[in-house]
């Protein structure tokens, strides 16, 4: 039978990254809730907020719409829009104020254009489906003669690897926008230290969850090139 029916060892790769990321959403999760139950002495929205950190960069030309569900803001560059969450648009929480900021410094990359913003974008389609095709060129190394199995087992861990390379480059974008969010926060003179304070820690415990990806993502693709190759040797 193929190797694949017999108990898979390298599953155990995944339970770091499993845990890590379920502490990093649990963090992210408390950490919003206790900064949203801290309404901004200024009573500005997170749409106000957002729309002060483009026209403290000269932006003008972005729409700010609300979408729902929550934690579920976003700026999407293909439509020239901020989308902000339920629990960011119409509220005054600090915490709102900082996730509002974060997207709207996702524009402001855009507009300046900010390299790893654009090499993310970039390779978002190669993304997609990158991942279920390195598994079927794993499948086809196990069928092609042996002269062409590294090829197709070469390919495959490529192919997988673009979800890493994701990730990778991710980790400088998240950063970099907190960054901006955070300076132009700070520059306005809007938000006392601690009301920063409290918006740089849900600043943060976003970027952590983007770290656990990274990390689950190296561990997957650590596993994938295990299988790949355990494959190989026992042809």
């Amino acid at each position: 039978m193929p190797f694949f029916y017999y108990f898979d060892p390298t599953m155990i790769l995944l339970i770091p990254g499993i845990i890590i990321a379920l502490w990093a959403s649990i963090n992210v999760n408390t950490t919003f809730e206790k900064y949203n139950r801290v309404l901004s002495r200024n009573g500005m929205t997170g749409a106000e907020v957002a729309e002060r950190v483009l026209h403290h960069h000269g932006i003008y030309n972005v729409r700010i719409e609300r979408v729902s569900g929550n934690l579920s803001d976003h700026y999407d560059p293909r439509a020239n829009v901020i989308r902000l969450s339920d629990s960011t648009y119409a509220s005054t929480s600090i915490a709102a104020a900082g996730v509002a900021a974060h997207e709207a410094g996702h524009a402001v990359q855009y507009a300046k254009n900010y390299a790893p913003i654009k090499m993310r974008a970039s390779i978002v389609k190669l993304c997609n489906f990158g991942s279920p095709l390195s598994f079927v060129f794993l499948l086809i190394s196990f069928f092609v003669p042996i002269e062409l199995a590294d090829l197709f087992i070469g390919l495959a861990i490529g192919l997988f690897s673009l979800t890493t390379i994701f990730q990778l480059i991710t980790l400088p974008v998240e950063f970099d926008a907190s960054r901006r969010a955070m300076a132009t926060l700070t520059a306005s003179g809007f938000y006392n230290q601690e009301e920063l304070s409290g918006a740089g820690k849900v600043l943060r415990a976003a970027a952590l969850t983007y770290v656990a990806a990274l990390i689950s993502s190296i561990l997957s693709l650590l596993r994938f090139v295990l299988i790949a190759t355990s494959g190989r040797r026992r042809r």
